[in-house]
């Protein structure tokens, strides 16, 4: 039996391409550039008592250590507490800790421009960290369909210049008797 030489070459171009494609798959599933799977270390939350939890209860940003903060945000049908209704807030050059859980049902928390990517999972909180380097305006939007309002589910994050984010933490601060 004789092989023709065009057979020859699309059988080896097609074996170029199926190694090609396990060694992408393999490259992106160990450390790929920038990757990380978010895993359980976010722990765990009641999601029919969030209302009484120590951080989910009254969720926004907290100061953790020299430019570093955490956030909660709570999804719900069809709102980003906080992000849909005012603007999260987070401070140019800082190192954001997201601490994010779902109220109802499975939702996705997407921070449009960045890899930051999750899901919003009832009883679950997906914990990742981002650096916001530049001051401007970051978009959230749900990509995992929650119901009949999906589709206006979106929020904003606002990176400020560090001087204007610490005179508006104050306030904050001032106004919640330094509960943030």
């Amino acid at each position: 039996m004789e092989i023709h030489t065009y057979e020859k070459v699309w059988l080896a171009l097609s074996l170029v391409l199926i190694v090609g494609f396990i060694a992408t798959i393999a490259y992106g599933a160990s450390a790929g550039p920038g990757i990380d799977m978010i895993d359980d270390k976010g722990g765990t939350v009641d999601p029919a008592t969030l209302d009484e939890h120590p951080k989910f209860g009254d969720p926004g940003i907290e100061k953790t250590g020299e430019n570093q903060y955490d956030v909660y945000v709570v999804a719900r049908q069809f709102v980003f507490e906080p992000g849909t209704s005012e603007p999260l807030r987070v401070p140019e050059g800082s190192t954001v800790t997201f601490h994010v859980t779902a109220a109802d049902v499975i939702h996705g928390f997407e921070v449009v421009g960045t890899n930051a990517n999750t899901m919003a999972i009832p009883g679950q909180v997906a914990e990742f960290t981002v650096e916001f380097d530049e001051a401007g305006e970051y978009g959230i939007l749900c990509n995992e369909y929650c119901g009949s309002g999906h589709h206006v589910m979106e929020g904003t994050i606002l990176v400020m210049e560090q001087s204007e984010f610490d005179s508006w933490y104050e306030q904050q601060e001032q106004q919640t008797g330094g509960e943030n």
